[in-house]
């Protein structure tokens, strides 16, 4: 089984031919990267589709699995092999069949638009599995509009389980959902907040209770609670860890 999800992993996207105009795109940029990995606390890395490897790694611990971003970047696709469980391995077989064939079917003015999301188990140093969230977008295309480069982020997953697929277009509200099931991609939007739901969030994501957001919104704290309710049932989630996960992670606040 898992030498054909490895298969999988290794061929959908390999490109080979990089022109002499494709590499001229990237002079210098990993000092870009490097910069930005430094004022996150999320883990950054670096995907080359030509060498089919990592070509960075952040030394953030949350994607290291007790490695050193030295080690991860070495090991390339292997380090999922390794620290990956094997029904999760199967669904990023799935993610990376079904996110590429949405890719090529995309203008290739657009290409660099779109940002896919997912869940899945890393397996830590303590054999304690993690649920982390990857958001994926291109960072370079060759001419012809293949995927050569691309950024990753890294962060704690908001949610319980892994898989929760979903695709979005820069400076929209679509979004796309990958059905399991069926392997079809299901649009819809992005979740809408009101001005005050939006500015309850605000407040909660600056470690305010809510006596003190009551107070400063000048409202009663059973009206801050009702607004409470509502972005939960907005957003699709159970507590306020998980609202302002799924608000930042999907550019809502």
């Amino acid at each position: 089984m898992k030498n054909n999800i490895n298969s999988g992993l290794l061929t959908k996207n390999r490109i080979s031919g990089i022109s002499e105009k494709d590499h001229v795109q990237q002079q210098h940029y990993l000092e870009a990267i490097k910069s930005f990995a430094r004022l996150t606390y999320e883990s950054v890395y670096v995907i080359d589709y030509e060498k089919m490897t990592f070509e960075y790694v952040s030394e953030n611990p949350l994607f290291l699995c007790g490695h050193s971003s030295e080690e991860v970047l070495n090991m390339g696709y292997e380090f999922y092999f390794k620290n990956v469980p094997e029904k999760d391995l199967e669904l990023l077989n799935l993610i990376n069949e079904a996110g590429f064939d949405f890719f090529e079917k995309l203008s290739l003015n657009e290409r660099k638009l779109y940002t896919i999301t997912y869940d899945f188990h890393l397996v830590n140093q303590d054999k304690k599995h993690i649920l982390v969230n990857h958001r994926l977008t291109p960072l370079f295309l060759t001419s012809s509009g293949k995927m050569w480069k691309s950024i990753c982020i890294v962060s704690i997953s908001h949610h319980k389980n892994a898989g929760n697929i979903r695709i979005h277009k820069q400076g929209t509200d679509e979004t796309w959902e990958l059905n399991i099931e069926n392997n079809v991609w299901c649009r819809s939007e992005k979740p809408k907040l009101t001005k005050r739901e939006t500015e309850i969030l605000h407040l909660y994501a600056q470690g305010l209770t809510i006596n003190q957001i009551a107070e400063k919104i000048f409202v009663s704290s059973d009206t801050v609670k009702y607004y409470r309710r509502r972005i939960f049932e907005r957003l699709g989630v159970s507590n306020i860890v998980e609202a302002l996960s799924y608000a930042v992670n999907n550019k809502i606040i």
